[in-house]
């Protein structure tokens, strides 16, 4: 299996990842950290995919998506952390004044998981936020030692898949997902 991981520009492919069974539901779409609360609250069912179908035709795209062959198996959400609500969160501290970019959301679809998708999702994302002139990026895995984690809040990632790809523990946070703490990790990019 060769993995190749490209920008999310292609809506359909998103919405396979990310997007509900039914186009009338109202779920994340992994939109809850990329726009405003109100905004978020706002947009109901249909008007969710319209946005991101606008996110995909926009330059950066939102995100990378993995594909094997021509099918889309993983997601990884990235963008300016001032582009999204971690650039106004409480409990996720700044570490410095660099115009860094986020990796909030690692997602696998079920039946490709277990195969490195999601180490190929976060290089990939690296390469993409660096291909954009990014300094740093910044990401909020789960600090979850040994402990198993439900895959439905595993989407944050975890602390070890962050440091194989050469991420380091840059600040602590006060949030908490899952049951598990959250920390700030970070890579250098430049």
């Amino acid at each position: 299996m060769t993995i190749e991981v490209r920008p999310a520009s292609v809506f359909a492919d998103v919405r396979t990842l990310v997007g509900p069974k039914s186009p009338q539901a109202t779920v994340c779409w992994c939109l809850s950290h990329r726009v405003p609360s109100r905004l978020n609250k706002e947009l109901r069912g249909p008007e969710r995919g319209e946005y991101v179908a606008e996110l995909c035709r926009s330059q950066p795209p939102p995100g990378v998506l993995a594909y094997d062959g021509d099918e889309p198996v993983g997601w990884a959400a990235v963008a300016p952390r001032s582009a999204t609500s971690f650039a106004r969160n409480r409990k996720i501290p700044h570490v410095d004044d660099l115009p860094v970019w986020s990796l909030w959301c690692v997602r696998v679809r079920p039946g490709h998981r277990k195969k490195g998708i999601s180490h190929a999702l976060i290089a990939g994302a690296v390469e993409f936020a660096r291909d954009h002139g990014a300094p740093a990026i910044e990401a909020y895995p789960l600090d979850n030692g040994d402990a198993r984690v439900d895959l439905t809040m595993a989407y944050a990632g975890i602390r070890g898949n962050f440091e194989r790809a050469g991420f380091v523990h840059a600040a602590d946070t006060t949030s908490v997902l899952a049951g598990h703490p959250r920390i700030l990790m970070r890579l250098d990019l430049r």
